[in-house]
């Protein structure tokens, strides 16, 4: 069990604002609720919250594009869009949105939505397990690479290259090979790429950003399924899944 739940609610109607924090106050949870008027007020505190409640149309930085900036430090957070308006549904799952809760908010839906997603973050670990390193062995010499210390891995003539937070490192390995001995915080998002989540700054389409500032491709075809890995990685508490 969490001993208390963290939550910032960011919305730029004040009555909104109040009636969300009502909700949270309602559900009989041990929360602490922090308000904000604008994404940029959110932001300026960079702090970690269990759960968010977002607005997509807010005045100045709007919601999907505050969410990308918190994603960029805070992969753990749940967060909870609320919209008036259903067009922006698919951006908001882009971002690893939890849920989203139309306007006006009704007492009861926020009551289920509230309850799963505190769910999610009782079940997130509460230190996470090393996953097993990584063993190359080459002809002079062996080495090992703890897997959060990979950024990516990129596949080049018969052999990869090792993208680490460091250097790089060449080894005679096939990307399936790969592929199969990384923990399913790896993704394939190209033939040529095999990403480590859990340094994933931003995506979109076409491209994905790492939290070095390097790109590398994303298959248009994989989208839509790397966007479920990934909304999947992060509800997990950013930690590898079964």
């Amino acid at each position: 069990m969490i001993d208390l739940i963290e939550i910032a609610v960011c919305d730029d109607e004040k009555a909104i604002r109040e009636r969300i924090a009502g909700l949270v106050e309602k559900q009989g949870a041990d929360c602490r609720t922090e308000l904000f008027a604008t994404g940029d007020e959110l932001l300026a505190v960079k702090r970690h919250y269990d759960m968010i409640f977002l607005d997509i149309q807010m005045k100045g930085r709007n919601g999907i594009e505050t969410a990308r900036a918190i994603r960029k430090y805070d992969e753990q957070a749940v967060i909870v869009f609320v919209t008036a308006v259903r067009e922006y549904v698919f951006e908001a799952f882009d971002v690893g949105a939890f849920h989203y809760l139309l306007k006006p908010i009704g007492e009861e839906k926020f009551a289920e939505v509230f309850a799963a997603a505190k769910r999610g973050i009782e079940k997130r670990p509460r230190g996470r397990e090393e996953t097993p390193p990584l063993f190359l062995k080459g002809r002079k010499r062996g080495i090992t690479l703890k897997q959060k210390d990979i950024l990516y891995i990129e596949s080049r003539s018969n052999k990869v290259v090792i993208h680490t937070v460091r250097d790089e490192i060449e080894a005679w390995r096939s990307m399936q090979k790969m592929e199969g001995e990384l923990g399913s915080s790896f993704y394939r998002c190209h033939r040529g790429y095999l990403v480590n989540m859990a340094h994933i700054a931003e995506y979109s389409g076409d491209m994905i950003e790492m939290d070095n500032g390097e790109r590398i491709y994303l298959a248009k075809e994989k989208y839509q399924e790397f966007v479920k890995a990934y909304m999947r990685y992060l509800r997990n508490g950013g930690a590898a899944y079964e």
